[in-house]
């Protein structure tokens, strides 16, 4: 990646090269071509300073409460998105800034509501806003914050105000059939893979959009950008619920074998579950999925042993790779630029990460 080859940069240069590591090493991303990356890193800057100034209130303590979450960090990934959408237009255009600010609002509005429905204590590494403050405050800011979105949508006009509230109406459908669960008759797996694309694609899916046309990218190209993100969305989220089983270490961001413990039914649960296989490993790990949240500790260990073997976990892997295969394939209409090349580093990343 370039970011790593530039020294002859000023104090902003060098601020720009660690931003670039932190954020393009951990997706995998590669931008090779040093004017995109530019561009994309000034872009992320200036999302960051925006961000900022767009959740301060006259209240201070409710700016205290809405800038928690941001100031904590993360990977920026839609923000990312509508910046490389971007560059199939004109990046410079200054509305490209608001639409990123809209898009990475909305997610940190989701993750204060979806702390408060997890009753998670962290968030990032630190201490979650409904575990610091209350339930109450946290699902208050978490609206805020949605309202801030819907505002700077404004200033962009009726399609941004159109999309962004389809997006938000997407999300909560998502997040109100993974309460509810797959009701009688439906597949569990047709339903998860349902509410990954409700819940996680669609917001990636709506930053790409945003990136193309508020670039000036032609039609053509923004509707293959918006297809890109849907499926690279549920391809990332696919492919951390197989590092969870999978992986020795901490890569999908949390302790290996988390969502067994909490009883989460990810893929490879959902496809052991639903496998028919009569040899006595595969057995006995439906018997022990099938008992639901995993605490103890050697019925924990001696899934994840079983699942780590299993033709379920294989199924998934192959399961993310078509998703990422298809993120590829949506972008065939796009010109063959630094942008299209580092969406397609992505979709490599996937594959790789999960193999």
């Amino acid at each position: 990646m370039s970011g790593g080859e530039r020294s002859d940069g000023t104090g902003s240069g060098g601020r720009r090269n660690r931003l670039g590591a932190g954020q393009f090493g951990a997706l995998g991303l590669h931008l090779a071509d040093s004017r995109t990356e530019e561009s994309v890193l000034g872009l992320l800057e200036a999302v960051e300073a925006e961000l900022r100034d767009t959740v301060a209130s006259a209240d201070p303590f409710v700016t205290e409460a809405a800038r928690h979450l941001a100031d904590a960090g993360g990977k920026r990934f839609r923000p990312l998105l509508v910046a490389l959408g971007a560059q199939f237009g004109d990046p410079s255009r200054p509305e490209i800034v608001s639409a990123a600010v809209v898009v990475e609002l909305t997610h940190l509005a989701t993750l204060y509501h979806d702390d408060v429905m997890d009753e998670a204590p962290v968030r990032r590494g630190a201490p979650s806003a409904n575990s610091r403050w209350t339930n109450s405050v946290a699902i208050l800011v978490g609206d805020y914050l949605f309202a801030r979105a819907a505002d700077v949508a404004a200033e962009l006009g009726p399609e941004a105000v159109r999309l962004q509230a389809r997006t938000f109406a997407r999300l909560v459908h998502g997040q109100i059939a993974e309460t509810v669960g797959p009701r009688a008759g439906d597949d569990p797996v047709s339903h998860y893979l349902h509410v990954i694309a409700e819940k996680t694609g669609s917001l990636i899916a709506t930053s790409a959009h945003f990136g193309g046309l508020f670039g000036g990218a032609s039609p053509e190209h923004v509707t293959a950008l918006a297809g890109y993100g849907e499926t690279i969305g549920a391809a990332f989220q696919l492919s951390d619920d197989l590092l969870d089983i999978a992986s020795e270490s901490t890569e999908s961001g949390k302790t290996p074998g988390t969502d067994l413990r909490e009883g989460v039914p990810t893929l490879p649960v959902l496809y052991a579950l639903a496998a028919d296989d009569t040899d006595a490993a595969s057995v006995r790990l439906r018997e022990i999925l099938a008992t639901g949240p995993l605490t103890d500790d050697a019925l924990h260990a001696e899934a994840l042993g079983l699942l780590r073997e299993s033709a379920a976990l294989k199924r998934a892997r192959e399961t993310v790779r078509s998703y990422a295969e298809d993120a590829r394939a949506q972008l065939a209409p796009l010109p063959q630029i630094p942008a299209r090349r580092a969406l397609e580093s992505l979709c490599d990343h996937i594959a790789d990460r999960t193999s």
